[in-house]
C-alpha cells in the first residue's frame, strides 16, 4: 500500500468570497486528516490610489477606516472559519496587505509550508485578462504544492 504524504503545514488562502469558504472545507479536511497546523491566511490587496486618496480624507477618518475594516476581517475569520475548527485542530490567523500572490508565496516560504490551498473564481475571456488570477500566479511560482478548487457553482453546472 503506497503512504500518502503528511501535510503538517497547510496554508489557506482566503478572500472571504463563497468559493474560498468552499476551499476552506479541503484545507480543514487536510490539517485534519494529518493532525497538521493550520494557517488561514487574508491579503489585503493593495490600493493603487491610496496616495490619490491621502489627500482627500482625513487622519482620524483613515484611522476609523482601518479599524473598521480591521474589524471585519476578523469577523469574516470569526464567522467563517474559527467557529467551523474542532478544538483538537491547531490554527494561525494570518492577515497581510501587499499584492496577493508575492505574499502568499512570501508567507509560505517563511513558514516552509508543505501544501498551499486556494480556490479560484474561474474567470475566463476578457475579465481574466484585466483581472489575471491569483492562484494561476501562485501554481506557476510555487515551489509547495498547490492544491486549487476550481469555482464550486461551474461543478454544479457540468
Amino acid at each position: 500500500m503506497m503512504e500518502y504524504p503528511k501535510y503538517k503545514k497547510v496554508l489557506f488562502c482566503t478572500d472571504f468570497s463563497e468559493n474560498a469558504d468552499y476551499a476552506f472545507d479541503f484545507a480543514y479536511g487536510i490539517t485534519k486528516r494529518d493532525e497538521g497546523l493550520l494557517y488561514i491566511l487574508h491579503v489585503i490587496p493593495e490600493n493603487p490610489h491610496q496616495a490619490y486618496a491621502d489627500g482627500f480624507i482625513t487622519t482620524e477618518d483613515l484611522e476609523k477606516i482601518q479599524k473598521a475594516v480591521e474589524e471585519d476581517i476578523a469577523n469574516n475569520y470569526k464567522e467563517r472559519y474559527e467557529k467551523k475548527i474542532e478544538d483538537r485542530i491547531t490554527f494561525e490567523i494570518v492577515t497581510r496587505s501587499g499584492r496577493e500572490d508575492e505574499e502568499i508565496l512570501e508567507f509560505a516560504k517563511k513558514e516552509n509550508v508543505d501544501i498551499i490551498v486556494l480556490g479560484t473564481h474561474g474567470r475566463t475571456g476578457i475579465e481574466h485578462v484585466f483581472f489575471g488570477s491569483v492562484a494561476e500566479k501562485v501554481l506557476r511560482h510555487s515551489p509547495f504544492p498547490v492544491f486549487i478548487i476550481p469555482d464550486r457553482k461551474k461543478l454544479e453546472r457540468s
